[in-house]
C-alpha cells in the first residue's frame, strides 16, 4: 500500500510541481523560496498520505497546503511590508488605485491564472542573467519536475555538480533581484528567444546525445515537447513558439526509426519510414501552419520545421524535394547565419545538384574556428567525398569525424563507413 502511494505522490509530483512553484513564487517572489515551500508541501504528503490516504483532489491539496506555508512563512520572516509594496506596483501596473489589506491581496495575487504563474516562471527560469547551463538545469528542475540525479544521469554530470548549479542559479536571481514576471514591450522578443533556445537545447540533446553509450535519450525529447506544448498554450499569439514545436513534433516522429534492434544509428535517408509516427507528424504540420498563419513563416524555427516538414511529406527517402530545401536554408542563413546552417546547407545542395556543387559549400567554411571540434563538419565531408569516389579522402574525414565525437554509438557508425570507405 505505501508503495502506491509513493507512485501516486510521484506521479502527481511530476505533473504538478511547476504549477505549484508557479503560484508559490507569485506569492513570495523568490524562484528559491518557492521551491523549497513546494518541496516543504511534498514531504507533507510523504508523511501523511501513508496514513490518511490519497485525496480525492492529491493535486488540489499539495497547491492549499504549498499556499498555507507561504503565508507562514511570510508572516513569520516578517516580510509582510516588501511584499505588500510590490502588490501594490504590481496593481498600479494593472490601472488600479485598491489598496487591500495584505493578505487579502497575498491570495489574490496567488489566485491568478495558473497558466499566468507558469509563464511567470518560465521566463525566471530562463533569465539571461543566468548561464545556458544554468537555465537548462533549472528549467528541467523547476518545469519538469526532474530531480537533480535525473538531470545528472541526462547530461552525464556528476549529481553534486547539477546540484551547484541549480543551487547557484536560484542565488543568481535572487542576488539580481529579478522579478516574477513576464516582460514587456521589445525585452520580451529577445526573452522569449532566450525560453526557446533553452528548450530546443533540451530537445537537442535527447535527440543526438553528445556523450555516452546511446544514440538518443528520448525522455529528453519528451520533456522538451512538453515544455514547448505549455508554452504554447500559454503564448498562442507567439509564431515562433508553434514554430519551435512543429520542428520538435516532427523531428520526434522519425524517433523509433533511428534506431536498430541493436540501438545502431539509422541515418535518416536510410531509416523505414512506415515507423515515423505519423500522429506526432501531424501534430507537427499543424503547428507548422498556426506559425505561418500568425505571419511567422520566415522566423528561424518555422523555417526549420517548414525543412523537416519536407522530409516528413516525402514518403521514400527518393521523393524529397531537395531544391526546396536548400532553398529554405538559404532563407534560414539570412535571418539566423552561422557556420552550421552553412553546413546543413551544403547537405542539401550536394543533394540537389550533385555533391561536387554541395563539396564546395563545405570548404568554404572549412577553416571556421567555430567549427574547428564540430564533428559534423568531417563527416558531412567524408560523405561528399565518397560520392565523388574520392575513398581515400573519405576515410581520412570519417575518422576525423570519429575522433571529435564523444558518443559512443556515432564513433562505431563513422569508423564503419571509414572502414566501408577504405
Amino acid at each position: 500500500m505505501t508503495t502506491d502511494v509513493h507512485h501516486a505522490i510521484d506521479a502527481v509530483w511530476r505533473i504538478e510541481s511547476a504549477k505549484i512553484v508557479a503560484v508559490v513564487a507569485r506569492m513570495v517572489r523568490d524562484v528559491g523560496l518557492a521551491e523549497e515551500i513546494a518541496q516543504d508541501a511534498l514531504v507533507a504528503a510523504l508523511e501523511r498520505w501513508p496514513e490518511d490516504g490519497v485525496p480525492d483532489k492529491p493535486a488540489a491539496w499539495l497547491m492549499t497546503t504549498a499556499k498555507h506555508r507561504a503565508l507562514d512563512r511570510i508572516r513569520r520572516d516578517g516580510m509582510q511590508s516588501e511584499k505588500h509594496d510590490e502588490i501594490v506596483q504590481d496593481m498600479a501596473a494593472l490601472g488600479t488605485d485598491h489598496t487591500p489589506d495584505f493578505v487579502d491581496a497575498l491570495a489574490e495575487a496567488s489566485e491568478d491564472e495558473i497558466g499566468d504563474d507558469l509563464l511567470r516562471l518560465v521566463f525566471t527560469a530562463c533569465h539571461p542573467v543566468l548561464s545556458v547551463d544554468a537555465r537548462i538545469a533549472l528549467t528541467l528542475r523547476l518545469l519538469g519536475g526532474l530531480t537533480t540525479d535525473e538531470i545528472a544521469r541526462a547530461f552525464l554530470a556528476s549529481e553534486p555538480a547539477i546540484a551547484q548549479r541549480i543551487v547557484r542559479a536560484k542565488r543568481s536571481l535572487t542576488a539580481a533581484k529579478v522579478r516574477f514576471e513576464v516582460p514587456r514591450g521589445p525585452e520580451l522578443a529577445a526573452r522569449l528567444a532566450d525560453v526557446l533556445e533553452v528548450i530546443y537545447l533540451i530537445f537537442n540533446e535527447g535527440y543526438s546525445a553528445t556523450a555516452g553509450d546511446d544514440w538518443m535519450r528520448p525522455a529528453l525529447c519528451d520533456e522538451a515537447l512538453r515544455l514547448g506544448r505549455v508554452l504554447a498554450g500559454l503564448a498562442p499569439e507567439e509564431p515562433e513558439v508553434h514554430g519551435l514545436v512543429s520542428l520538435m513534433e516532427i523531428q520526434a516522429s522519425r524517433t523509433a526509426a533511428r534506431t536498430d534492434a541493436q540501438g545502431q544509428p539509422v541515418l535518416l535517408l536510410d531509416q523505414d519510414r512506415s515507423r515515423w509516427d505519423p500522429l506526432l507528424i501531424r501534430r507537427g504540420l499543424a503547428a507548422l501552419a498556426r506559425a505561418v498563419a500568425l505571419g511567422g513563416a520566415h522566423g528561424p524555427y518555422a523555417l526549420q520545421a517548414a525543412i523537416a516538414a519536407c522530409h516528413a511529406r516525402a514518403h521514400r527517402a527518393e521523393d524529397t524535394d531537395w531544391a526546396q530545401i536548400a532553398s529554405l536554408y538559404e532563407s534560414l542563413a539570412r535571418v539566423a547565419p552561422s557556420p552550421v546552417v552553412e553546413l546543413n546547407r551544403a547537405v542539401a545542395v550536394g543533394m540537389a545538384h550533385g555533391p561536387a556543387a554541395g563539396l564546395a559549400l563545405v570548404d568554404a567554411i572549412a577553416n571556421d574556428a567555430t567549427l574547428a571540434q564540430y564533428h559534423w563538419l568531417p563527416s558531412v565531408r567524408g560523405d561528399l567525398l565518397a560520392k565523388l569516389g574520392r575513398a581515400s579522402e573519405a576515410r581520412v574525414e570519417f575518422e576525423r569525424a570519429a575522433a571529435l565525437t564523444r558518443n559512443q554509438r556515432e564513433r562505431a557508425l563513422l569508423l564503419a563507413r571509414a572502414a566501408a570507405s577504405a
